[in-house]
């Protein structure tokens, strides 16, 4: 039975990797509907990523599975459904300046190297440098439909941010932070969520969502200001001791 429930714990976080194959699908297709799909499959694979920890730690995986690494499963599934399709999705939705897409490979690399650093999380429960959020930056950049400089602009932005070895706020860690965090966090994703189911069936540069929809999402970008100016704030409360 634990392992039963050890491998159930496993095919839990897996079920991740099911939803980057339905946001491959969706944005490979590009139609009506696709990139809301897209999106729809983030916030859920965004959403498993977020509890399977605990699910993992509740059912022992490590001690009753010690020859499977579900972590490196996480990583596996995060790196595509944080990195490689949202970045896709801002190629496919064409947010980019004609002939400049090629800047997608620099926060592809980055991501790949934050992903690869063994301090990448800290012993005292944190990110260390940008966490590849790349999935947050793509949905903002494609409803907020920004001038394509600026497209660039803000990726280039976060690239330099993995870099910095700042320390940013992992939510499923334990501390008082990350349950504000996390409990803002709930009200943001709703928030994102009804945006989503909201977006127009087929979204092309110059075509803005109703302005409803666009207060709310203007409005759920005090979660991201919050989450990174919490952690700066965190990183120099540290630096300074």
């Amino acid at each position: 039975m634990n392992k039963f429930l050890a491998w159930c714990a496993h095919l839990y976080t897996a079920l991740g990797l099911v939803a980057a194959a339905g946001m491959a699908v969706c944005i490979v297709d590009g139609g009506p509907l696709a990139f809301r799909w897209a999106f729809l499959l983030m916030i859920v694979a965004t959403l498993i990523d977020a509890t399977d920890g605990t699910l993992a730690r509740l059912v022992k995986v490590k001690k009753t599975l010690p020859g499977f690494d579900g972590r490196r499963l996480d990583d596996l599934i995060d790196f595509h459904t944080y990195t490689t399709l949202p970045l896709l999705l801002v190629w496919r939705a064409r947010l980019l300046p004609p002939g400049q897409e090629a800047w997608l490979l620099v926060p592809l690399l980055a991501s790949a190297y934050g992903f690869c650093q063994t301090g990448a999380k800290t012993d005292d429960g944190y990110f260390l440098g940008f966490p590849s959020y790349w999935n947050v930056i793509a949905f903002y950049l494609y409803v907020l439909q920004l001038p394509p400089w600026a497209v660039v602009v803000v990726l280039l932005a976060f690239v330099l941010l993995t870099f910095i070895p700042a320390r940013y706020l992992y939510p499923t860690q334990r501390g008082r932070l990350n349950r504000i965090t996390n409990l803002l966090g709930a009200v943001w994703a709703a928030c994102l969520t009804w945006a989503v189911l909201r977006l127009p069936d087929t979204m092309a540069l110059g075509l803005d969502v109703d302005e409803c929809t666009r207060v709310v999402v203007m409005v759920s970008l005090i979660f991201p200001a919050y989450y990174l100016g919490v952690s700066w704030w965190v990183t120099w409360k540290l630096v300074g001791r």
